[in-house]
């Protein structure tokens, strides 16, 4: 005589789907995503916040440069010790990353004025990841 075997319906199927379909292991897999999606979202929100900061400090640049040129005659500084030395600037301008600010006198779109950028995290000059 056979002998009847119950089989529940998670016994029944194989590889992945049988360890899938449990519902500890949908948990573990919801939470992995989650933990992913949270990641990513910092990862990115740190970036706009470095961003902005560095908008901030070449702000500041431009109009100690503004000043600065307005005292003497137009002509640029030689570098950003020249400001802070004369007072237009606390401190030297750097980036969120570190790197100082790139000042490039005369400008390439404006032959009259300047350009100021950062280079960006990867600090390579005219790189992809640059802020204007």
């Amino acid at each position: 005589m056979k002998t009847q075997r119950v089989f529940f319906p998670w016994e029944r199927r194989r590889g992945i789907w049988a360890v899938a379909s449990r519902a500890r292991a949908r948990w573990i897999l919801v939470a992995g995503l989650v933990v992913l999606l949270v990641i990513v979202v910092r990862r990115r929100e740190e970036r706009a916040a470095a961003v902005r900061a560095t908008r901030a400090t070449i702000d500041t640049a431009f109009h100690a440069l503004i000043a600065y040129r307005a005292d003497h005659a137009g002509a640029c500084p030689r570098d950003w010790h020249e400001m802070v030395a004369g007072n237009y600037l606390r401190d030297l301008p750097l980036d969120a990353w570190g790197h100082p600010l790139r000042l490039t006198c005369p400008g390439r779109r404006d032959r009259a004025g300047f350009d100021l950028e950062s280079d960006g995290a990867d600090a390579l000059p005219g790189g992809l990841d640059r802020v204007q």
